[in-house]
């Protein structure tokens, strides 16, 4: 039996397929997106790319796959391409340390990809490639707040517009809409937001939520799936 065999009997061969001749753009590998790489590429995706300026650090042991104590201090994206290709050799993986922003955004051109995953923090880098990914008509899905939230069973998927409870979701709506974005599809929480109990900070100096890996995780995983079933029901691109 072969890697995806038992993918192949679930989705069909012409599905497998298709899933490894796709390509998916991932931005960010955290709490989120490193769930979202590895499900992608344990369910057949061939191409990925995966963009984050982050280095692996202690703080990231709670809740992203890539950090162990052996990668702590590595790029996240080499932590990854390591884990990446010990799962699947030939997968056609590149990858960019960059953290994505309107200044650096004409860098990478999104219309080479078949599918675009935002799991980045920032407002402003969201807004940018939503509005890139729209303008190119490669489909997107981006990731809400989970940060201080315990409940699974609260995430859903929908469209930002029918969303509800959640902080990041409701500035998202107002700044799409201002620029006239009618629909996107997003993993959002309606679990309200549990305070910091402590005044951590980041690197770059803002208020480190509180997190644990039961929310990111299946965020990640979800984000996962509605890529791979999208792909394989839509034609060749």
């Amino acid at each position: 039996m072969g890697a995806f065999t038992r993918v192949e009997n679930l989705i069909g061969q012409e599905s497998l397929k298709k899933l490894s001749t796709s390509s998916v753009a991932v931005f960010g590998v955290g709490g989120v997106g490193s769930f979202v790489v590895e499900a992608l590429v344990r369910s057949g995706i061939g191409k990925i790319a995966i963009f984050d300026g982050d280095v692996v650090d202690e703080t990231n042991l709670n809740r992203q796959l890539i950090a162990t104590k052996n990668t702590i201090g590595m790029d996240k994206v080499e932590a990854v391409k390591k884990r990446l290709t010990d799962i699947n050799e030939n997968l056609d993986i590149t990858t960019q340390k960059i953290f994505y922003l309107k200044e650096n955004a004409d860098q990478i051109d999104l219309s080479k990809f078949d599918y675009v995953v935002d799991a980045v923090d920032t407002v402003s880098a969201k807004l940018e490639l939503i509005l890139r990914a729209k303008e190119k008509g490669v489909p997107i899905i981006s990731c809400m707040g989970t940060g201080g939230k315990l409940q699974m069973e609260s995430l859903k998927v929908a469209d930002i517009y029918q969303t509800s409870g959640c902080p990041l979701a409701r500035v998202m709506r107002r700044e799409l809409k201002k620029h006239r974005v009618n629909k996107l599809k997003v993993v959002y929480s309606t679990e309200v937001v549990k305070s910091s109990q402590t005044n951590d900070k980041k690197a770059d100096g803002k208020t480190a939520p509180p997190s644990i890996i039961f929310v990111p995780a299946t965020a990640g995983l979800y984000i996962a799936r509605e890529v791979v079933l999208d792909l394989i029901k839509t034609k060749e691109r």
